[in-house]
């Protein structure tokens, strides 16, 4: 390998805490960027400041509390095991940068800029592109860089939607679950929503979501029935990619699917949005509806092959940097 290569992976961040001061300081970071939320200030602000950060922080709180470790933020754990398993794996440095909170972006960079590192490859842990998070991300990057006086060369990576290792790893992982958990009547793929009005702008993450979905669904040649797709994780009042999740899961329940298997490939680890969204509060809804069971197929998080994909998609664009 060459010595002069440093690898920034970056995610989108957690609260320091699951309390609601350090929530409200987390989500004025998050939803105050302009990829996430794209009305203009006179809009956005008055509905920040005066709505969300006074209700939502108690609320997100109590949610986090229930997925919170000894260990912290799942997130932020697995995020991290990833990052060393992968610098001892490539022998070169390897840094964690988080989008909003902390460790931050420009903390990364900075441990990288120490380390006399050269050439920086940027990895977002983002399977399928979307401005609201890799090219945000990289926003994130460039705000630093412009403060620097000598610029290292940068290759992004801004997806691996399609990639065949990727696509295997979370193959293998829903098979896993066939054999641990037994056969279920349906396969529920959930990714993060994002405004509809994103995607009629331009934003490629619905096309790519579709495209994981269905090269897994070949891979495990499953039926067109085995199988959907769903978007969680929606704010507010605006039309978002749909269907929706929770809708999703009643409806299963309703129509007669008594055990589901649910697995969120936009996550590279597990976090809020599947420990508490999809695997306890998406339980629930799902026997609401008249489901007997819902089993969550856990993210890839720090497993051997996860971090075997992110070893492949590195050392090729070191190759070809």
């Amino acid at each position: 390998m060459v010595s002069n290569i440093g690898i920034l992976l970056t995610n989108i961040g957690t609260p320091d805490e699951p309390t609601p001061s350090a929530v409200r300081r987390y989500l004025h970071e998050f939803l105050s960027d302009r990829r996430v939320v794209e009305l203009p200030r006179i809009i956005w602000w008055p509905i920040l400041h005066g709505f969300i950060l006074r209700t939502r922080p108690k609320k997100s709180a109590k949610l986090y509390q229930k997925i919170w470790r000894t260990e912290g933020s799942p997130l932020l754990h697995y995020s991290r095991e990833i990052a060393h398993a992968l610098e001892k794996k490539l022998s070169l440095p390897v840094v964690l940068g988080m989008h909003y909170g902390k460790p931050s972006i420009k903390q990364a960079l900075n441990e990288l800029r120490e380390k006399n590192i050269e050439k920086i490859i940027v990895l977002p842990l983002y399977p399928q592109y979307s401005a609201t998070t890799t090219a945000s991300t990289f926003d994130r990057v460039t705000d630093e860089l412009k403060t620097w006086r000598k610029i290292p060369e940068i290759c992004t990576i801004n997806d691996y939607a399609t990639d065949p290792n990727y696509i295997k790893c979370i193959s293998d992982s829903i098979r896993h679950a066939e054999q641990t958990q037994g056969k279920p009547d349906h396969l529920l793929f959930s990714f993060h929503g994002i405004p509809q009005q994103y995607a009629n702008a331009g934003d490629p993450y619905p096309e790519h979501c579709k495209a994981t979905a269905r090269l897994v669904a070949e891979a495990l040649q499953l039926k067109a029935e085995d199988w959907s797709l769903a978007y969680q994780s929606r704010l507010g009042r605006a039309k978002w990619l749909s269907p929706y999740t929770d809708k999703v899961l009643a409806e299963l329940g309703q129509r007669g699917c008594k055990k589901i298997h649910v697995i969120c490939p936009g996550f590279a680890a597990d976090c809020l949005e599947t420990l508490e969204e999809i695997a306890i509060r998406g339980k629930e809804q799902f026997l609401a509806g008249g489901g007997k069971e819902l089993y969550y197929i856990p993210a890839l998080n720090n497993t051997h092959d996860h971090i075997d994909l992110f070893y492949q998609l590195v050392t090729h664009n070191i190759q070809i940097f």
